[in-house]
């Protein structure tokens, strides 16, 4: 496509969505760079512009179209330029993108991120083109190249696709059904960052609970978690995202006796009603999700829970959006991921009678965050006083008040500032913690 005895063509990649996605660019930008070309952070200097989609909420497929639309005058003023679009949101719009961004060049479904390569290759000037490629039998992703973001924590793809179908839920049908990487693919790829120093590794998955179950292996997620934490020089292990209908007393004990695996727990709720939760397809009630709250704080000390949950669903009345408020006020996270009810195509929640008002949907949004503002608060000022381990990750730019600002987190995924210098980037160190607010601690470096 490209001739060789010129400079390398730049692509610039702009992603969208979930670290699931962010994982994806990854590969997808790690083959680009196989093939010859260059990241540019400069959209302008791009040969190459790919666009990694999501359409989780219609407000992000907005965004994307909105952002489309901004390429246009790019590629009006450079012809030459190619433009690509990838990801969920084009499992999901295959048969309009070209219709409403004709000046798009390719497309192709999540499904086909791994052959980029081939992709780029098969692309002609003036030529629209869609790649959509079923799943293989087998999810492996060792020997695909890789860019990652940094050199500190690495996101790993332990499964994808998801089988729960939540009535409001999108992800089944881009992303498609469960499939579980093997073991020997998943140890392989964290052996060989812990022999890059890594010090983190994030286990990805629509529900990493699901590991293994769509598998001839014996191996499941709590196992799994056991196996990578035999595994020298990595420090802390994450995992994304959690479903409280799966999540049980084997993995409490697991996380509870297993050194790395980091004390923080990412459990959507989604609703505090029992009515809301149903009509949902959750498949748990709100008794179910306090008792596992309540025997992850039992059992793992001092954990940090976090949430994510959704106002104005179908059907919601005041006083479902009132059981909500106190379960928040009950069982007090950390913090939570609140957004509105975003209506998504051929759902079954798209159907629902019962639709509530956008006004209305914003103003139990605004309410719900005003409380769990307070709460997040509340929980943060408890640890001042307290000296806490942290993965020194970046020099800090908030509220810069001396040149050796630096910013990390701790093992329960809150973020912390303080003074230090800069060859401590990668470090685990001991910070005493001063000040804390909603968002933030602030503290003091220990010797």
């Amino acid at each position: 496509m490209w001739n060789s005895t010129r400079l390398k063509p730049k692509v610039f990649i702009k992603t969208f969505g979930c670290q699931m996605n962010e994982n994806d660019s990854e590969y997808i930008l790690g083959q680009l760079l196989r093939i010859g070309y260059q990241k540019s952070e400069d959209i302008f200097q791009a040969k190459l512009i790919i666009v990694n989609s999501c359409c989780v909420r219609a407000k992000v497929e907005q965004k994307i179209y909105s952002f489309l639309g901004k390429l246009k005058e790019i590629k009006e003023k450079n012809p030459e330029i190619i433009l690509g679009i990838g990801g969920c949101m084009v499992q999901k719009e295959k048969e309009n993108i070209f219709r409403k961004a004709p000046y798009v060049d390719f497309i192709f479904d999540p499904s086909s991120v791994n052959n980029l390569i081939k992709i780029i290759q098969e692309i002609k000037p003036n030529k629209k083109i869609s790649f959509f490629q079923e799943k293989a039998k087998e999810f492996h992703l060792n020997g695909i190249p890789i860019e990652r973001k940094n050199n500190l924590s690495a996101l790993i793809q332990i499964m994808r696709g998801c089988n729960n179908f939540c009535s409001y839920c999108i992800v089944p049908y881009t992303r498609g059904r469960e499939q579980s990487r093997t073991v020997s693919d998943i140890i392989a790829e964290v052996k060989s960052l812990s022999k890059m120093n890594y010090k983190e590794i994030v286990l990805l998955g629509q529900n990493v609970n699901s590991y293994g179950k769509d598998s001839s292996e014996t191996v499941d997620f709590p196992k799994l978690l056991s196996l990578l934490n035999k595994i020298e020089k990595i420090k802390r292990i994450r995992f994304i995202t959690s479903h409280p209908k799966d999540f049980d007393y084997n993995l409490i004990q697991v996380i509870k006796e297993n050194n790395k695996i980091c004390e923080h727990i990412h459990l959507p709720i989604q609703s505090g009603s029992d009515k809301i939760l149903r009509i949902m397809n959750r498949e748990y009630d709100t008794t179910k999700y306090k008792k596992i709250i309540k025997e992850i704080r039992n059992n793992i000390k001092e954990v940090s829970i976090t949430t994510d949950v959704m106002v104005g669903f179908p059907g919601e009345t005041e006083e479902d959006f009132r059981d909500t408020l106190n379960i928040f006020k009950e069982l007090e996270f950390d913090s939570a991921f609140t957004f509105i009810y975003s209506n998504r195509e051929n759902t079954v929640a798209s159907l629902m009678p019962g639709q509530v008002p956008l006004l209305i949907k914003k103003k139990r949004l605004w309410k719900l965050i005003d409380l769990q503002e307070k709460i997040s608060t509340k929980i943060n000022k408890n640890l001042e006083g307290k000296v806490l381990e942290i993965l020194v990750e970046k020099k800090s730019t908030k509220n810069i008040s001396h040149q050796n600002q630096l910013s990390g987190r701790t093992r329960t995924n809150k973020t912390v500032v303080f003074v230090g210098q800069e060859d401590l980037i990668g470090e685990l160190v001991q910070v005493k913690i001063v000040k804390a607010d909603t968002w933030t601690l602030y503290g003091e470096l220990l010797k």
